[in-house]
């Protein structure tokens, strides 16, 4: 036996035991060394005349064997020598892939040795580790090798502890056999597994899928039997079993076509094959980057959310791919978390993965892809919002949730991106629109964005701050997810381009902040009309124990009696939303509620005539119902609804 060509025990004990985090990949190695022994014969074909094949014969075979418990992997590649088993496979991170690539590379000017071009080939390996994830699953393995113009066969075998043995084999024509004999089932792993055709075609298919030669298989099926000529009339059908060798994995990925090559119908069923959805997707976008940082994507915008999208078990992400082969199921950073509902994959070779090839070196990679991913999807959503309005209305619903928590989340910092990509009911137009949408139909002196929150539209739209909003010809959003007002908050404002001139527009919650919808002469009479009525306001606020700061005359009420608004950020919808999320605590801070009177309703003069004929009771029995009252038309909760009934049924005795 000879001993590993390192500090063979300790390294190699890493490389299985450490390096790799998922057992299942050790197919997924050993098929993209097989893809590259092929790729070396074909590039030889290029260069070297003598060296005659044909690209189509190339191929890698997988099989299995339940009974004897094994996973074979075969190519007809270049083979290995005696000597290249020993150098390959006996020195531990030694790739002899990287060793070709850079022998090979296309050369600096002045410089000899090399070729120009490899763009026919697509040499996976790096580190020279990929073989030795054989041993996470196998007890022993065995290489049977043959190289391309020897009449010689040698095979390596090693338990994976102390060394490994190399003798003379037989093998009929050139390539490579890697033999993996699968380590006894436990408790905790079940390695037999991998000897089933499902486990096999599943893990072809999940991370070798496209691999750029055929991988084949001979595949289980079952077939009726001819009917006998002499069979009875109640002759039962009989099956039975039979083989066929079969591709397993697609060999060119979709992402890497032409799109004029390529039709929507094509991308569709690639979609709802990978992506698991009964539905086309409603966008498809492609990418195809040359530059210091190659790769290929392609992305879908689904239809409909899925079912765990607003769960905490719901994860983001993209396929990530390096030369066709499978890294990552969901690399979470190369879409923001505001679009987090797009689908879809990422091919590169020139990303520098690790050593296990499950993770990057170097995010910077990432960054830099994920950068212009977020630039193309903001224009394809552009561009769906222009030129299919009522699909990009339909998208909205699905998602645009997502994209205002990501204006929230991000505190404001993602408002370039989304803010016009957002949509908000318009209370004047009856509709979604957009910021720039609301503005191309408001008055030229409106300096703001006007909004309310609440829970339905058909609420929002029958408050009495809303109705006087519109009765000034000015429009409101309409406000009934819980994370608009965050949104807004966020936002702070929304800056409308026009050429090259730009113009900012502050968002305002109608309930809550001065609109500046009032003229100067009516603040003066509301505040003469407050500090007249002061002994009044302060009965009336002693009424509610606290729960105003003040109570004011109002200068925004045309027909309703009060109005509960607020000063400062936090409205009274925000509260409620806030009081209600889990886990919060029992101190949240609270709003500056004011309740303002409307000094030319009635109610306003019976108030005052019961307060100088001394009757305070009588006002503040008053003030609790119209404060419960307020809060009802909010569409918030009362302390006491059984009181405010009682208060009721009393007036009208």
């Amino acid at each position: 036996m000879r001993k590993f060509k390192t500090e063979s025990k300790k390294l190699l004990d890493l490389m299985i035991n450490s390096i790799y985090t998922n057992r299942e990949i050790f197919l997924r190695e050993l098929i993209s060394n097989a893809s590259d022994a092929v790729d070396k014969l074909y590039f030889r074909s290029l260069v070297d005349d003598t060296v005659k094949i044909n690209r189509a014969d190339l191929a890698i075979t997988v099989g299995f064997d339940d009974v004897q418990r094994t996973v074979t992997v075969s190519d007809n590649g270049i083979g290995m020598t005696k000597d290249d088993l020993d150098k390959n496979l006996g020195t531990i991170a030694h790739s002899d892939s990287l060793e070709f690539k850079t022998e090979n590379a296309k050369n600096e000017p002045g410089e000899e040795k090399g070729h120009a071009d490899m763009t026919e080939v697509d040499i996976i390996g790096q580190f020279g580790v990929g073989f030795y994830s054989a041993f996470m699953v196998g007890k022993k393995v065995r290489v049977v090798s043959r190289a391309y113009g020897s009449d010689e066969a040698w095979a390596w075998e090693s338990d994976g502890i102390e060394g490994y043995t190399i003798s003379a084999a037989e093998r009929a024509e050139h390539g490579t056999d890697v033999i993996v004999y699968l380590k006894d089932d436990t408790a905790e792993e079940t390695y037999g597994e991998y000897a089933t055709e499902h486990g096999i075609t599943d893990l072809i298919r999940r991370y070798s899928n496209y691999v750029r030669y055929p991988i084949q298989m001979e595949i289980t099926k079952s077939r009726m039997k001819p009917r006998p000529i002499d069979a009875p009339d109640e002759y039962m059908p009989e099956f039975e079993n039979y083989t066929e060798v079969e591709t397993i994995n697609s060999m060119i990925p979709i992402w890497k076509r032409k799109s004029s090559e390529v039709s929507q119908e094509d991308y569709n069923e690639f979609y709802k094959t990978d992506f698991h959805d009964f539905d086309d997707p409603a966008r498809t976008v492609t990418v195809h980057a040359e530059g210091t940082l190659n790769y290929d994507a392609l992305l879908f915008v689904p239809a409909h959310a899925p079912f765990d999208m607003y769960t905490k078990e719901y994860k983001k992400g993209l396929a990530l791919y390096s030369s066709n082969v499978l890294i990552m199921d969901k690399c979470e950073e190369l879409v923001p978390d505001y679009f987090n509902f797009v689908r879809g994959v990422v091919d590169s070779a020139d990303l520098t993965l690790n050593i296990s090839r499950e993770t990057l070196q170097h995010n910077n990679q990432l960054r830099v892809i994920a950068r212009r991913l977020e630039k193309k999807i903001k224009a394809d959503l552009a561009a769906f919002r222009d030129d299919d309005r009522e699909g990009y209305d339909s998208f909205f619903k699905e998602f645009g949730r997502t994209m205002k928590y990501g204006v929230y989340a991000s505190y404001g910092s993602a408002k370039d991106v989304l803010a016009d990509l957002l949509l908000f009911y318009s209370a004047k137009q009856q509709k979604l629109v957009t910021f720039d949408e609301y503005l191309a139909n408001a008055p030229e002196d409106q300096s703001a964005i006007y909004f309310a929150a609440g829970d339905n539209l058909e609420h929002l739209a029958k408050m009495p701050i809303v109705t006087t909003v519109l009765a000034k010809g000015y429009d409101v959003l309409l406000c009934t997810e819980n994370v608009d007002e965050f949104c807004m908050m966020a936002l702070g404002d929304y800056v409308k381009k026009e050429g090259e001139d730009e113009r900012s527009f502050p968002l305002k919650n109608v309930s809550s902040e001065d609109l500046g919808l009032t003229t100067e002469e009516e603040k003066k009479q509301a505040e003469e009309a407050t500090e007249e009525n002061q002994g009044l306001f302060e009965v009336m606020a002693d009424a509610l124990g606290g729960r105003v700061e003040k109570v004011v005359v109002s200068t925004r009420l045309t027909d309703a009696p009060v109005v509960l608004t607020t000063e400062g950020a936090m409205s009274l919808q925000m509260e409620a939303m806030l009081r209600q999320t889990p886990g919060a605590p029992e101190e949240m801070p609270k709003s500056h509620v004011v309740l303002e009177v409307n000094g030319q309703h009635p109610v306003f003069e019976t108030l005052k005539a019961a307060h100088e004929a001394g009757d305070d009771e009588k006002v503040k029995r008053y003030t609790s119902i119209l404060f419960d009252q307020a809060l009802l038309v909010e569409g918030l909760p009362i302390d006491d609804p059984i009181a405010f009934a009682q208060a009721i049924t009393e007036l009208m005795a």
